[in-house]
């Protein structure tokens, strides 16, 4: 039986959770994540629910990554912003998030860089389209694809404040 298998799969920025359920699901089914790539997850086998998996929108922090083994998790790889932790489930649960008010924070973290990097397109987009090279479609895309990214982060920070309301 193989001890280690690739899988290439394509997730939106918007779908983190999706992407997240899909790794603690292979993890269900004895694939715990052992490293990521663009677009590529490398896992290795494990006892099915022995790990679960949780990801971050977290810039590079080399105390950030020794403070959470120091919780018992482990480090299992870092994509562009995105980093992927992984604990053993007999440890206690896993929850990279205390409360709502820091997913609202990760949402904003989230939606801001959506943004800056949607208004840079924007502005390269407008810019080219008078050029010769007529190629400022292409930013304009890339800027109308992070918008509506931004706007599904912003669809769910308002139910998490909503729900925040709800409980106090």
């Amino acid at each position: 039986m193989e001890s280690r298998k690739t899988i290439r799969k394509w997730f939106w920025v918007w779908e983190f959770e999706k992407e997240e359920d899909w790794l603690n699901e292979m993890a269900m089914n004895g694939w715990v994540l052992e490293n990521v790539g663009w677009c590529t997850y490398h896992f290795v086998r494990c006892e099915p629910g022995e790990y679960s998996v949780r990801l971050e929108m977290h810039p590079y922090d080399e105390s950030y990554k020794a403070f959470m083994e120091e919780t018992g998790a482990e480090y299992a790889g870092r994509m562009m912003m995105w980093v992927y932790f992984r604990k053993k489930t007999a440890n206690g649960p896993f929850d990279l998030f205390s409360d709502i008010d820091s997913r609202i924070s990760h949402l904003d973290k989230i939606g801001k860089l959506l943004a800056i990097i949607g208004g840079a397109n924007l502005l390269i987009g407008i810019m080219n389209t008078f050029s010769p090279s007529r190629l400022g479609w292409i930013n304009l895309l890339v800027a109308t694809l992070l918008m509506y990214a931004l706007g599904r982060i912003h669809g769910k920070k308002e139910a998490l404040e909503k729900e925040r309301l709800l409980h106090e």
